[in-house]
């Protein structure tokens, strides 16, 4: 089983070297640094611009293939280039990783718990008025944008507070500058700005995760060992949760693990919305930009996430299913 990990581990660090290299490539063929210095009045000398393009390392007149492959080498030595403002890439993923994964570590957990239990209450109950309300809802929720569904949160945050008469829930931003520097007042002011965004991140995952879980768990409802650890004497609910969920959450932990893997760039618009300085951000406002190696680097950290997440979905996998580990 070790060996079997570090077989794929390896073949996921190539598909990522491959990934980033290939984002590189494509970001510096279709972005144009030199676009920020045409519209200064007065331009400056084009020997200042090449200076800077130089620094940053992406001049055009120098070889695709050799600013490639130096950016590439780089990456070992732990330099992912400049940005347009001069400040290391690696230094502001680092910053900005911190944040998104405070956002998203939570909302991807709670999101899978609530979509696994529902999904299991509707193969249970399939048809009934709880199955039905639970995909209705679950459909609407596919049907609504991401950023649309932040909004109408932060309408009924900013209704709940007129209505408290006090700032219970504040949706921007990741903590407020005017708190007291003591840890409660802290951690209950970083709590205050979670809550919306981690809500929506919950509610948008359980919706898919729900979906494909009632799936898998109608299959594994009709199996010959459900049948046969009741004939055993086993409970309903003993003979669903011991046999059934089990063998039903195996597909679901491939899924989910991707799912969070890809929750970077799908949660870009979120982070906007709600004022987070993380990566999603940064990979949009880095297109803005033009900036190459900013958009080199998020796509590199998007691949070393997913390859995490992909290392994580092969050990459950082995978790649930035993065959895998032998």
């Amino acid at each position: 089983m070790i060996i079997y990990i570090v077989r794929r581990i390896i073949n996921y660090l190539i598909l990522t070297a491959v990934a980033s290299s290939l984002a590189y490539m494509l970001a510096s063929t279709g972005l144009n640094p030199v676009w920020q210095f045409e519209n200064r009045h007065p331009r400056p000398p084009q020997s200042s611009i090449d200076q800077l393009l130089n620094n940053w390392g992406v001049n055009p007149h120098v070889p695709l293939i050799e600013r490639t492959w130096t950016w590439f080498t780089n990456i070992f030595r732990g330099d992912l280039g400049l940005t347009v403002g001069n400040q290391p890439v690696l230094q502001q993923i680092g910053i900005r990783a911190g944040v998104s994964l405070q956002l998203l570590l939570v909302g991807a957990i709670l999101g899978a718990i609530l979509g696994v239990v529902l999904g299991v209450w509707g193969a249970v109950r399939q048809y009934k008025a709880s199955d039905q309300i639970v995909t209705l809802a679950s459909y609407v929720v596919f049907a609504t944008p991401v950023f649309v569904m932040a909004i109408l949160f932060m309408i009924v945050a900013t209704y709940l507070n007129q209505a408290l008469g006090f700032q219970l829930i504040t949706f921007s931003g990741q903590y407020s500058a005017s708190t007291p520097p003591d840890f409660w007042s802290q951690f209950g002011d970083r709590i205050s700005h979670a809550t919306l965004p981690t809500l929506v991140l919950a509610i948008a995952g359980a919706a898919s995760y729900s979906r494909y879980q009632r799936s898998t768990m109608l299959d594994v409802l009709g199996a010959d060992y459900i049948r046969t650890a009741r004939s055993k004497g086993r409970t309903r609910g003993s003979a669903l949760v011991r046999h059934g969920v089990r063998i039903a959450l195996i597909p679901m932990s491939t899924f989910f693990a991707y799912s969070f893997g890809t929750l970077v760039a799908g949660s870009a618009m979120l982070e906007i919305v709600f004022s987070w300085h993380g990566m999603g951000e940064l990979a949009i406002q880095s297109i803005q930009q033009n900036d190459i190696n900013a958009v080199a680097g998020s796509t590199l950290f998007v691949a070393i996430l997913i390859l995490c997440s992909s290392t994580l979905s092969e050990i459950l996998y082995a978790a649930l299913d035993p065959r895998v580990r032998r």
